[in-house]
């Protein structure tokens, strides 16, 4: 039975990594819409395997190693390809597939942009290697968190898919534009701004004003403008972040 509740967390923990890897099948697949999907239901494991840690009280050095792979490939490896593909779509109007690679090698090699979305997963795991040995990220975290920059590139194909009229769309899939806001991201990874981190000790207001500010913020965003809203959250967060910072 002991050895049943120790690892619950860590099966958790693996379902986020099926799901990461799931999301690259897809993405390479061209079913970007989907491969976000699998990210999403990932970033719900993500969040839960934590939780159960602690309330069964079985945290370990295992499964802390084991979340930081699972994140690397849901929140990094995953998103970064189905940006590259996203990229790939705009410069050349069709997928990236890899087992045609050779043929077509002139038209892929003439588009070199594409590429620029592989900073996601080596700054994802800068990120996540930071985080495994920082002290400091315990009430709050130091950097953008991977799945946070995984939900903002997931949810353009994901626009695209059910919002294709929204405004917002074509200034975000702007090639220049795309580009600047991955270099921007992968660069608020490794930041050292603190940001606020969803970890309650305890329900009172007071200790929790942000979090609670930004979760009804959150809910209302989605409600109102479903995948758009997704980028203008992680721009929220970081502002809510910063202020939180000035009035402690």
């Amino acid at each position: 039975m002991n050895v049943i509740k120790r690892n619950i967390p860590n099966i958790i923990t693996l379902s986020n990594l099926f799901c990461g890897l799931l999301a690259i099948l897809y993405a390479f697949g061209g079913h970007l819409n989907i491969a976000g999907g699998f990210i999403i239901l990932g970033a719900f494991f993500d969040f839960f395997d934590g939780l159960v840690a602690r309330l069964l009280k079985v945290s370990d050095e295992l499964g802390k190693q084991l979340d930081s792979l699972a994140d690397l490939i849901t929140f990094g490896v995953a998103p970064g390809i189905i940006v590259f593909q996203l990229l790939f779509l705009l410069e050349t109007n069709s997928y990236f597939n890899p087992f045609d690679a050779w043929e077509s090698r002139t038209a892929y090699s003439a588009s070199y942009l594409p590429y620029i979305a592989l900073l996601i997963p080596l700054f994802s795991s800068l990120r996540l290697a930071k985080f495994n040995i920082d002290t400091r990220q315990t009430d709050s975290f130091i950097g953008l968190p991977t799945p946070a920059n995984a939900l903002f590139f997931i949810a353009i194909p994901l626009m695209m898919r059910f919002q294709p009229d929204h405004f917002l769309l074509e200034y975000i899939t702007n090639t220049k534009v795309l580009l600047a806001i991955i270099i921007l991201l992968c660069l608020f990874m490794i930041s050292e701004i603190p940001l606020l981190a969803f970890k309650f000790r305890n329900p009172s207001w007071a200790d929790n004003k942000m979090r609670f500010v930004f979760i009804a913020l959150t809910v209302l965003l989605l409600w109102q403008f479903r995948f758009v809203a997704v980028p203008i959250i992680i721009l929220l967060y970081l502002i809510l972040s910063i202020v939180n910072n000035f009035i402690k």
